[in-house]
């Protein structure tokens, strides 16, 4: 008898395992092949051309591994339990080179890439030399943090943020530094996004304005425009979480403002509404990359002008900083080569802010 029951035992066991292996098989036979994943926020392999010569040179059977793995059923599922088990069960810091700590994602950005911080002074020098040395104009330069800043007493390595500062400011000297690093904290940015809260960086504005020696508003209503914001960290690092609220602030000197995006030769709004049901619900800020914008205030009591030159921090705090000035000029050298600037923007008394964030100036590759 207890024979008999092993042997059954055995049997459904191998037909478990027939049904889980040629069910899923079927499965992956049959699924529609997806052109991108929206929690990765890339393009996925797609079934690759049979050719006598690729299969030969095993070209095909590489990018056959790869469109298998890209397109397998109940992928992010399978990429958020392994997250969890490598977490839970396993006790691993780190995934994907992110981490989980007090309800926060952070990528880590080690080491310290001394010839990236010299591409980007390369880049800032050349738009300097070119553009800026001959004019009067009050020359600023900011660094923006990432989450590492705030979690240097924790085991995941860090560099010395002082150092990024020390590097920026040999190889600008024509720009006074502004630290802004003082004013935030780990509560500005989202849990499951790399930048930070538009409600949380008012008084950084008031800062930067001030240094600059312009006032700009520090009263706004804060609107609600979700509360299950998640960011591409959220995607990246694949584990469940709770979405977050997500705020735009207002008042009548930012409903006034017009907006200009001049590589699309259109006015649009400072919200993007239709950007929260998109791929990255962060571009609800000015409408997320864009090379070149304009921000005209009708409302300043000033004639001050100021050009950023930018990443995509800029693009929440941009607005508040354009309530302290007649107009505001948003730059993306990533888009817009510096060597082009000049054909687009003219340089004669404006204040001229460098505002980057340390995880673009440890990873300045895509500065053009």
């Amino acid at each position: 008898m207890e024979r008999h029951k092993s042997k059954t035992k055995g049997i459904l066991t191998v037909i478990v395992m027939a049904v889980i292996f040629y069910g899923y098989a079927i499965l992956c036979y049959v699924k529609p092949a997806d052109d991108v994943s929206a929690t990765e926020r890339r393009p996925l392999a797609q079934m690759p051309q049979v050719t006598f010569e690729s299969v030969y040179n095993g070209e095909f059977s590489d990018s056959f591994e790869e469109y298998a793995m890209d397109q397998a059923p109940f992928r992010n599922e399978l990429r958020s339990a392994k997250v969890m088990y490598q977490s839970i069960v396993m006790r691993r810091l780190d995934n994907n080179d992110m981490y989980l700590s007090n309800g926060y994602i952070s990528k880590i950005d080690y080491p310290f890439n001394e010839a990236s911080v010299e591409y980007a002074t390369g880049k800032f020098r050349y738009i300097y030399d070119n553009y800026l040395a001959d004019e009067k104009t009050s020359i600023y330069m900011s660094i923006i943090p990432d989450k590492n800043y705030f979690n240097e007493k924790l085991f995941y390595p860090s560099y010395d943020y002082n150092e990024l500062v020390v590097k920026m400011c040999e190889g600008m000297e024509y720009a006074e530094y502004i630290d802004i690093m003082s004013y935030l904290e780990m509560d500005d940015y989202y849990q499951t996004d790399t930048h930070f809260r538009q409600e949380k960086i008012v008084d950084v504005s008031e800062h930067l304005a001030k240094e600059m020696n312009a006032t700009v508003d520090n009263a706004y209503d804060e609107i609600l425009v979700t509360d299950d914001f998640k960011g591409v960290y959220y995607r990246q690092f694949g584990m469940p979480m709770k979405g977050e609220n997500m705020y735009v602030l207002w008042n009548t000197t930012l409903e006034d403002m017009h907006v200009y995006d001049w590589e699309n030769s259109k006015e649009i709004s400072l919200y993007n509404m239709s950007a929260l049901d998109g791929e990255d619900p962060y571009e609800l800020y000015l409408h997320g990359t864009l090379s070149l914008i304009t921000i005209e205030n009708p409302k300043a009591t000033t004639e001050k002008e100021l050009v950023v030159f930018r990443d995509s921090f800029g693009s929440s705090i941009a607005p508040l900083l354009a309530t302290g000035y007649k107009k505001i000029t948003l730059v993306d050298i990533r888009y817009l080569p510096a060597n082009m600037v000049g054909n687009f923007v003219d340089f004669e008394s404006q204040d001229v802010l460098f505002l980057y964030s340390a995880s673009l100036l440890n990873n300045s590759q895509t500065l053009k």
